[in-house]
């Protein structure tokens, strides 16, 4: 144990050791807002297909719905601010958009890991019982993260950090310990709208709140069936996810690369794929390719799907075999965006 050194402190040292960027304390009744805010976006709809949200609106409304013994929420970032400008593809339509989150290794498998440790390290350390989450389980991790002064929700509703930017992962700790608590961070949006009038499907209702069915991440990865035709264009070539209201955030210009936790530096094959080799992978083939990384949840269909649309807004013939390809497609979705994409393309003098 480190002479003189708090709790607090202690556990600070060590997730920046595991690989943390961001460290802070709350208690477990800090954000009272974000139970209301959810229950209202809830009941206007706007998580579209993602009935789990509903399902354990309970349990996601404050850390004690899912827990009444906690006490304290550690709340801890780790940063994957890009090295290279995540909008640089957005004029080679014969290239495909990976989100930069999903470039490299899969985050759910990195933080859970040092999350993990950290727990392990800190009920040996002060004998507490806690329980460790990232993404998957039903918590309120940005409100709460907002709570400990890791940043602040900006209007595009993820976390805004002052000196990460809109690029940090995020994950929290639950635990039985009283542990004293960050203040906020300060910092906010001011009358920036950047990330506003970005998004190319207008998926913002209003400043600091999001429509999810109209969000290309959404579309694109939680979304089973057809893309609405309405959002099709807008998408362009992106196939997994959006960077566009994060990338605009001018808070990114203190988000050092250097931060950035190695274990999500891009894969090479992921930066700038070419559409032509990922409209002819089969499942296997896809498997191998997305190994290791989060786009693997999603399957070979949903890819294809999302591939296919971004054929269709390529204007590039060349792509048009690979298309007439999978119009075949067992499955009805993928059939059906193939089918799309032809028209889109022999609509544009393609033969």
């Amino acid at each position: 144990m480190q002479q003189g050194k708090s709790l607090e402190g202690r556990i600070r040292d060590k997730a920046a050791e595991l690989g943390f960027a961001a460290c802070g304390f709350a208690r477990a009744d800090a954000a009272p807002l974000a139970g209301r805010r959810l229950h209202e976006w809830l009941a206007e709809g706007q998580h579209g297909d993602m009935i789990w949200m509903a399902e354990r609106a309970h349990h996601r409304e404050s850390p004690r719905g899912l827990w009444p013994e906690v006490r304290s929420v550690i709340s801890l970032g780790m940063s994957y601010s890009p090295a290279n400008d995540p909008l640089a593809l957005a004029d080679v339509p014969d290239r495909a958009r990976i989100s930069v989150y999903a470039q490299g290794a899969d985050y759910h498998d990195v933080m859970k890991k040092a999350l993990k440790a950290l727990g392990r390290w800190l009920a040996q350390e002060a004998g507490c019982d806690l329980k460790v989450f990232v993404d998957t389980a039903p918590v309120m991790e940005k409100p709460l993260a907002e709570a400990a002064g890791l940043g602040w929700q900006g209007k595009h509703t993820n976390l805004v950090s002052r000196y990460h930017g809109s690029w940090l992962f995020l994950g929290a700790i639950y635990t039985t310990l009283e542990l004293e608590p960050d203040g906020r961070s300060g910092g906010g949006c001011g009358s920036c709208d950047a990330c506003q009038t970005a998004c190319p499907t207008d998926a913002f209702p209003a400043p600091y709140r999001l429509d999810a069915r109209r969000c290309i991440s959404y579309l694109t990865i939680e979304l089973k069936g057809p893309i609405p035709e309405e959002f099709r264009e807008g998408i362009g070539n992106r196939i997994y996810g959006c960077d566009d209201c994060l990338a605009v955030c001018p808070w990114n210009k203190f988000a050092a690369a250097a931060a950035a936790n190695l274990s999500f530096a891009p894969r090479a094959e992921l930066t700038a794929p070419e559409l032509r080799d990922l409209l002819a992978l089969d499942d296997a083939g896809f498997r191998q390719v997305f190994s290791g990384s989060p786009i693997k949840r999603i399957g070979r269909d949903r890819m294809m799907r999302n591939c296919l649309i971004a054929a269709g807004n390529s204007g590039d013939a060349a792509l048009l075999a690979a298309v007439e390809a999978l119009r075949d497609d067992p499955d009805p979705v993928v059939a059906e965006a193939a089918d799309w994409a032809r028209a889109r393309l022999t609509s544009r003098g393609s033969p």
